[in-house]
């Protein structure tokens, strides 16, 4: 009885692992598999590049004084001749008043001299005075006219230092900070306002030689900003400048790129510049749909179809992506064939 019971467990242990063989291999024929795709096309470089502000200014204080205006917030957008901070200027707008009054005590003197001389040359015509008489009143009416005119200098000056008091907007810009508060003093060299242009934008990357050749012959880069929603921005040669000294320490030059006006990019963030490579030292790639990668933890790999038809996961190292397909450095070539469901691969045994 023991026996017949262990025979037809046997038969059914057999039985189904022979359907689990047949499903498998039914599995691996069912796989859609497509072909590693070569091609010796250029390949597109890159290297990590930095948004730059093409205009920036950081204002800082010429005259010391307590902050009594910061009308403006970082982040706020500013037109240009816009207040951005004020100092106390009580003692340099009594000093020009000052001024001012000096400049009309000055112009009444020299009008009275003025008419002085007036008056003498109308009795020297007359013969009434001497040529020594006349000279005098002529000196007197002309260092009076100096005077105003020195007068109206210092006061020029004086109204100048005033105006140095109130921080102006220079052109239209964003405030990128502001690191001072309401009631800090201000001394003459402390930045109160940084600001930059959000229309004129580039971002700087710094290549060897050979890179700088390329980015030079090439009729097109491409900037890509992480996290922008425009994806990679396309530039034409015309806005690439390659900068005709190298850095003494690192032998690298630097590639200016100056991007579009719609770039929603900001000074400081990370980019990554994209270039075309030389065909004829680049050599043979190879791609796969982007559908056929698996990722798995730190792994990347791929199923190629193995001797026996089934599905081996590879693990490959990926390059740069055209549309649907992805670049395999290394892991596949051309010839093998890998499949294009990953999840349906996995499956088979």
């Amino acid at each position: 009885m023991n026996t017949t019971r262990w025979r037809s467990a046997l038969m059914a242990t057999t039985l189904s692992f022979m359907g689990v063989c047949l499903n498998a291999a039914t599995h691996a024929q069912t796989l859609a598999w497509v072909p590693v795709q070569s091609s010796s096309a250029a390949a597109l470089h890159s290297s990590d590049a930095k948004v730059e502000a093409l205009r920036e200014a950081t204002l800082a204080a010429q005259v010391p004084g307590a902050i009594v205006a910061l009308p403006v917030r970082t982040g706020e957008r500013v037109k240009a001749g816009q207040e951005l901070a004020r100092i106390d200027a009580r003692m340099a707008s009594q000093g020009a008043a000052a001024n001012q009054a000096q400049v009309a005590a000055a112009q009444a003197q020299a009008a009275v001299a003025g008419k002085e001389y007036e008056r003498q040359q109308r009795l020297f015509a007359k013969r009434y005075i001497s040529q020594a008489a006349l000279d005098n009143a002529r000196a007197q009416w002309q260092a009076s006219q100096a005077q105003v005119k020195a007068l109206q200098a210092q006061a020029g000056v004086a109204t100048t230092q005033a105006a140095l008091h109130m921080l102006r907007a220079p052109f239209d810009a964003v405030v990128a900070s502001v690191p001072v508060t309401l009631g800090d003093l201000a001394l003459p060299g402390k930045p109160l306002v940084t600001l930059y242009d959000p229309v004129l934008l580039r971002v700087a990357a710094a290549l060897t030689l050979a890179q700088a050749e390329q980015v030079r012959q090439a009729s097109e880069v491409q900037v890509e900003i992480p996290g922008a929603a425009n994806g990679r921005i396309t530039v034409a040669a015309a806005q690439v400048q390659v900068l005709p000294t190298a850095d003494a320490q690192s032998h690298t030059l630097t590639v200016r790129v100056q991007l579009p006006a719609t770039s929603a990019a900001v000074p400081g963030a990370f980019a990554r510049l994209w270039w075309q490579g030389a065909a004829a030292t680049d050599g043979e790639r190879f791609f796969v749909p982007i559908s056929a990668v698996v990722r798995r933890a730190e792994m990347t790999g791929v199923y190629v179809r193995g001797s026996e038809g089934k599905p081996q996961l590879r693990q490959v190292r990926l390059g740069e992506s055209r549309g649907d397909l992805v670049e395999i450095l290394s892991g596949a070539r051309a010839g093998e064939q890998v499949a294009s469901e990953p999840q349906a691969a996995a499956k088979v045994r």
